[in-house]
């Protein structure tokens, strides 16, 4: 397996996508090696149904161009942060073994992203520990730890620690959001609506990349939440 530069984790299918995939679109464009874990398959969404959310996924990942996509089957709701479901998202870490990993946001509105955001950092932490084994298909796995961990922002709203310009593939972004056609606003679905289904909604993904973008003098922005305190070898690297 080739190794990944950027894992992008999301609880459910769509996190990924609202949260940061303009960044990761940027990146692929740059030559970058990404990829997608989703922790759960929604199954607990007012809208949709796993079969329908898993064709929607495989849309979306065809939008972005990315390497690969997994699932872990985690139980929707009520995942924990436990030594099982670490051991299994170390198992997909050093599969992978990305350069950077990015998250959920450490604090939002849905109790499981958070959970989420806890469970990739102890997770990204412990997988460099070579005193922990873990075995893939029957072999045994190196220990790796990612470089750096972070965290997209997702409805609830912080400022961030760092933005990236996404201007050039906001139109594409919002295309792998829409490819969830079950979960955010269609005028002719007859199924009850929820938080991310209005047509507000999509003005609030707008506004938010706009809020993160007119700082740093671009059009549309993704803004991430560090763990640890970041460092440049080159003053020029922050213009």
């Amino acid at each position: 397996m080739k190794q990944l530069d950027i894992l992008a984790i999301g609880v459910h299918p769509d996190d990924v996508e609202l949260g940061c995939s303009g960044t990761l679109l940027k990146q692929i464009s740059l030559g970058a090696q990404v990829g997608i874990v989703d922790l759960t398959r929604g199954e607990l969404g007012t809208r949709g149904n796993v079969e329908t959310r898993m064709k929607e996924v495989a849309l979306s990942s065809e939008i972005l161009g990315i390497s690969v996509r997994d699932n872990l089957g985690f139980e929707d709701g009520f995942f924990v942060n436990d030594k099982h479901h670490q051991l299994e998202l170390i198992r997909i870490i050093r599969l992978y073994r990305p350069k950077v990993v990015l998250t959920n946001a450490k604090y939002d509105r849905h109790p499981d992203h958070g959970r989420s955001a806890e469970l990739t950092r102890d997770a990204a932490f412990l997988s460099g520990l070579s005193r922990i084994e873990t075995t893939m298909n029957g072999v045994s796995q190196l220990a790796h730890r990612p470089v750096a961990v972070y965290n997209y922002l997702q409805a609830i709203h912080s400022e961030p620690d760092f933005v990236v310009d996404i201007t050039p593939f906001f139109d594409k972004k919002l295309q792998s959001i829409m490819a969830f056609g079950s979960q955010f606003y269609n005028p002719n679905s007859k199924e009850p609506s929820t938080f991310i289904s209005s047509p507000e909604f999509l003005e609030f993904v707008k506004a938010r990349a706009v809020h993160f973008g007119v700082p740093v003098g671009v059009k549309y922005a993704e803004g991430f939440l560090v763990n640890r305190t970041l460092g440049v070898s080159d003053i020029l690297q922050l213009l």
